[in-house]
């Protein structure tokens, strides 16, 4: 990458010449879904490790730390609008396959490549049956990250493409009614009018087919929560998904192979799943201005001698051993590492003098989504399947009553459990801070288990009518001895650089012009449902206000 303009461009590699014909050749390659071709993609990852790394004393018009949902589309749109991007990834760019030959393992199965760093799984269903199923394994920057702090585990993706590689693909839109208590300084009619659509149809969200649902062996588990549901009173309804649900139903005919439907989402989707990986990187990288270098850890950002920032960057190994140092430089930065890494570098460069005129912002603000999950013990005339396709598709909506809203989840063991399992959203309205502790050269994270109780009193408002009324009782054997609720995850980590707060209300960083956060430590704690909708959303007008002001 070089920080020289092209010929028609600024001095900042920014021009619109050209940007239809781009943007022509690139809704060329994207199939009718709204995703690249599995086989293009492949293409594209090719050509990309054939580029190899960003090398040490690069210039580049503009870097992003991060390839999540925020960092792929302000790559997507800089590049559009003809400026060159570094983007650079903590984790693995997953595309080679393992001894199995399969790129992912099966949740079920995992191994060596399911974890960052650790030596010992750590699996959000810890027990089944009474008996513990975590299992130690090589040390290996794995695709599941279960970083713990004090009182959270808190889970996130490991590659590029960030959590898109790890969720369950649920790809909810806020109520309308409930979106002021989300982003109260965003104007709601632009982002239902514009923005939602525009990260819906960038992410190729869809929904089941209700018909195919209705006699889906491997939505059993739905229909009997969908039941259960309506049966105490309470409004179930289908969720929209970006799995691709024309290769579901192949998976379920046998005529392709399984994925969804032989037990892959946690630690990774081999087919059916459109990660963004098939969609807004897939067409950032066709651009041909985007690069990205996995396996590369932003370490410092401060400003440099000749204007920009310098950037230190750690290049690590497979064993989280350290390389290389690098240092670039950037004439603008993206903070798009997740919630947690976002803020955590923010705070430790506020603290350390690299960014000394950050806010007192930065760090708050921060919470879990109201993330706690149960499970309940249906009767034997209940059988949930032992064939369950691991992506959910529907929920049950309480949030105006009771504060909760309980994706109906899948249990995917290869056996009958009799069991319905549920992570449920919560209007917890605890919020923590991250700050730098000098001592242990680490971020530090306020959050307390007991901030969890709201949570569980939400869904208890929920499980426990349920249960009165089907005369059920609450599963005790899945997270420990006789323990009802996890209520030390999430898997929905939201704020910490707070939009309108740390930042504008475009997501640039008080006190230093260049200086931009485009992910989901913008939103304070909560989105009522899954959040990557909205941080994608969020992003695309964030970054179209950008391009448009300051480029």
């Amino acid at each position: 990458m070089s920080d020289r303009a092209l010929p028609g461009n600024d001095s900042n590699g920014f021009s619109r010449r050209g940007f239809i014909a781009r943007t022509s050749s690139i809704l060329g390659a994207v199939t009718l879904a709204g995703h690249i071709t599995p086989a293009a993609a492949q293409a594209q990852d090719q050509a990309a490790a054939a580029a190899g790394p960003i090398a040490d004393g690069a210039r580049v018009p503009a870097l992003v730390i991060g390839t999540g949902y925020g960092g792929s589309v302000a790559a997507l749109r800089l590049a559009e609008a003809d400026v060159d991007v570094q983007m650079i990834e903590m984790g693995m760019d997953w595309v080679t396959p393992g001894s199995d030959g399969k790129v992912f393992p099966k949740v079920t199965s995992p191994d060596y490549r399911s974890f960052w760093l650790r030596t010992r799984t750590k699996a959000p269903l810890s027990n089944f049956l009474g008996f513990p199923i975590d299992k130690d394994v090589p040390k290996y920057t794995g695709i599941l990250d279960a970083e713990d702090f004090a009182g959270i585990t808190v889970y996130q993706g490991r590659g590029v493409g960030g959590g898109s590689l790890v969720n369950g693909g649920m790809a909810v839109t806020p109520k309308r009614a409930n979106f002021q208590s989300v982003l109260p300084s965003v104007d709601a009619e632009e982002m239902y009018s514009t923005y939602y659509p525009r990260a819906n149809a960038g992410l190729g969200v869809g929904m089941v087919d209700p018909a195919w649902f209705e006699t889906a062996e491997c939505y059993q588990f739905s229909r009997v929560g969908r039941k259960h549901a309506q049966r105490s009173g309470f409004a179930w309804t289908f969720v929209p998904d970006v799995y691709d649900w024309d290769y579901m139903k192949q998976e379920q005919a046998g005529t392709a192979a399984k994925s969804a439907l032989d037990g892959e989402i946690l630690y990774g989707n081999n087919h059916g799943k459109k990660s963004l990986n098939q969609t807004y990187l897939a067409r950032a990288k066709a651009t041909g201005r985007v690069a990205i270098s996995p396996l590369h850890k932003v370490t410092s950002v401060s400003p440099a001698a000749g204007g920009g920032y310098a950037v230190v960057i750690d290049q690590l190994n497979t064993t989280g051993d350290t390389v290389a140092t690098k240092t670039v430089t950037a004439e603008r930065v993206f903070f798009a590492a997740g919630s947690v890494g976002t803020s955590k570098l923010l705070v430790q460069l506020k603290a350390t003098g690299a960014l000394a005129n950050l806010n007192g912002e930065v760090g708050k603000g921060w919470g879990d989504n109201g993330n706690v999950m149960c499970g309940r013990a249906n009767h034997m005339w209940d059988p949930t399947g032992k064939l369950q396709s691991t992506i959910p598709c529907s929920g049950i909506d309480n949030w105006d009553a009771g504060g909760a809203f309980a994706e109906v989840a899948p249990l995917p063991t290869g056996i009958e459990t009799y069991a319905s399992f549920y992570l449920s959203i919560t209007k917890n309205p605890n919020r923590a801070e991250f700050t730098w502790n000098a001592a242990t050269g680490r971020a530090d994270l306020s959050w307390q288990t007991a901030w969890k109780q709201p949570s569980i009193d939400m869904a208890k408002t929920i499980f426990d009518k349920i249960n009165a009324k089907e005369g059920t009782i609450y599963r005790t054997d899945l997270f420990g001895a006789y323990k009802i609720w996890n209520d030390t995850l999430t898997y929905h980590p939201l704020g910490g650089a707070v939009l309108n707060k740390a930042t504008d209300n475009y997501g640039r960083l008080h006190g230093y012009s260049g200086l931009y956060v485009i992910d989901g430590a913008l939103i304070p704690g909560n989105t009522s449902v899954n959040p990557f909708v909205t941080i994608t959303a969020l992003a695309e007008r964030n970054i179209e206000k950008i391009i448009a002001t300051d480029l």
